[in-house]
C-alpha cells in the first residue's frame, strides 16, 4: 500500500462518486486512473447514468483488469475517425452530433425506428424510447462481471428514478443483487431511452431528479467517517453567456448541476447538528443519559466525520450545449487527459490536510479543473 492510501485509509472508508454526463464521463476515467495509479482503492463506488456504468466497470473488474476495461469501454463507444474535422471545429461538431441523432453510438444505442414514425405511437412502457441500449447489454456482458458486483468487498450503488412516483431510488449492492437492468435504469434518460422496469416499476434515469448521487453517503443507514471524492462533469460555476449557444450551454451546466451545491449545505448543516448532538449529550450527567427519553433523542447525534472533495471539470475548448453527445475520438482524449490530470492535481493537493473547526462533521474542498490544466503532467 502506498504511503498516500495508507494515510486516506486513516480518515475511514474511501467514496468515488460519479456524476451523469454522457461523453463527458471520459473525464471520469481519467480521474480514475490517477486514483489507481495512486494505489487507492475505494470502499465505495455511487454513480448515476454515464456515472453508473463507469462505476460498474471499476466494481466489476479486479484491480489488475479495471483500467482495461475501462479504456475498452470508451474505445467501443468512439466515433469513427472519418467523423472528424480538426480544420473546421464547428463543421465537424455538426456532422458528429448528426451522426449520433441518426446512426445512435457503437456499442451503446441505436435508432428506435418506431419511435421515429410518430411521437404518438403505442409503443409500450418499456419500449418508449427513441434509441435501443441493447448494444450496451452486450457491451456490459464483455465488459462486467456481476458476480464480482455482488459478492466482491467494493460496494456499488446507482441512483434511479422511479417513473410514476417520482422518488429517487438507490440500488445498493450491499442490500440486493444487481444485474444489468439496475444500470440501464440508472441511464435510462427519456425521451431518448426508454424506461427499465425492475420488480414490477419502471424507472428513468437517476439525473431525472439527483444527477449527483453523493446524498446516498450523508444518508446511510450506517453512516461512516471517510474521505468522499464527488465528480462533477457539469460545471456549477461558469461566465455570462453573451449568445443564444451559450445561453444553452449554460443553462444544461445548471440542468444537470442539479443543485448538488444546494443539496451539500443541507447535508453539512445536518451533519454539524448530529455532531451537536452527540456533544451535547455527552455533557449531560451519567443519570440523565440513562433516562430512555434522552437515549432516545442522543440517537440522532453523529460522530462521524467526512471530508468531501468536489472535483469541478473544466469547459474544454469548442465545448457547447452538445458535448454530452460528442463521442468523437478527440473528445474523448481530451475529457479523459484532463480528468487525469485533475485528479493528480488534487491528490498532489491533499485538502484533507488542511486545519478544519473540529465540531464540523462535514468539511468541503472544491477543486476546480480549470486550475488543474494550467499545470504540467508528470
Amino acid at each position: 500500500m502506498t504511503n498516500l492510501a495508507s494515510e486516506i485509509k486513516e480518515f475511514g472508508q474511501l467514496v468515488l462518486v460519479l456524476q451523469g454526463g454522457g461523453a463527458l464521463g471520459a473525464y471520469q476515467a481519467g480521474v480514475y486512473q490517477a486514483f489507481h495509479e495512486a494505489g487507492l482503492e475505494p470502499d465505495w463506488v455511487i454513480g448515476t447514468s454515464i456515472g453508473a456504468i463507469n462505476a460498474s466497470v471499476i466494481v466489476g473488474n479486479p484491480r489488475e483488469a479495471r483500467m482495461a476495461k475501462l479504456r475498452e469501454f470508451w474505445k467501443r463507444v468512439e466515433h469513427a475517425n472519418f467523423l472528424h474535422a480538426p480544420y473546421f471545429p464547428f463543421f465537424g461538431a455538426l456532422l458528429r452530433n448528426s451522426f449520433t441523432i441518426s446512426a445512435g453510438v457503437p456499442s451503446f444505442f441505436r435508432p428506435n425506428l418506431a419511435a421515429f414514425v410518430s411521437p404518438h405511437a403505442p409503443l409500450g412502457a418499456d419500449q418508449a424510447g427513441y434509441y435501443s441500449v441493447e448494444p450496451l447489454k452486450d457491451t456490459m456482458r464483455d465488459l462486467i462481471d456481476f458476480g464480482r458486483i455482488n459478492a466482491g468487498p467494493m460496494r456499488l450503488t446507482v441512483g434511479a428514478c422511479d417513473v410514476q412516483t417520482s422518488e429517487m431510488r438507490y440500488f445498493d449492492s450491499r442490500e440486493e443483487r444487481l444485474t444489468f437492468d439496475h444500470i440501464l435504469a440508472s441511464g435510462a434518460l427519456p425521451p431518448a431511452f426508454p424506461a427499465v422496469r425492475i420488480d414490477g416499476r419502471l424507472y428513468w434515469d437517476g439525473g431525472v431528479l439527483s444527477n449527483t448521487p453523493v446524498e446516498a453517503v450523508f444518508d446511510d443507514a450506517r453512516r461512516r467517517s471517510g474521505i468522499v471524492f464527488v465528480v462533477h462533469l457539469w460545471n456549477p460555476h461558469g461566465s455570462e453567456p453573451r449568445t443564444i449557444w451559450e445561453v444553452m450551454n449554460r443553462q444544461k451546466d445548471l440542468q444537470y448541476s442539479s443543485r448538488a451545491g444546494t443539496h451539500i449545505r443541507r447535508q453539512r448543516q445536518l451533519h454539524y447538528l448530529r455532531h451537536v448532538i452527540a456533544e451535547l449529550s455527552r455533557k449531560l450527567p451519567e443519570e440523565t443519559r440513562r433516562d430512555p427519553e434522552v437515549e432516545r433523542l442522543a440517537q440522532h447525534g453523529c460522530l462521524t466525520r467526512m471530508h468531501v472533495v468536489r472535483l469541478l471539470a473544466p469547459q474544454l475548448n469548442n465545448e457547447d450545449h452538445t458535448k454530452d453527445i460528442d463521442f468523437s475520438a478527440d473528445g474523448i482524449r481530451s475529457r479523459w487527459e484532463a480528468g487525469y490530470r485533475h485528479m493528480q492535481a488534487t491528490l498532489e493537493r491533499a485538502p484533507w490536510r488542511e486545519t478544519f473547526d473540529p465540531i464540523e462533521g462535514f468539511i468541503l474542498h472544491e477543486t476546480r479543473g480549470d486550475t488543474a490544466l494550467l499545470s504540467p503532467t508528470n
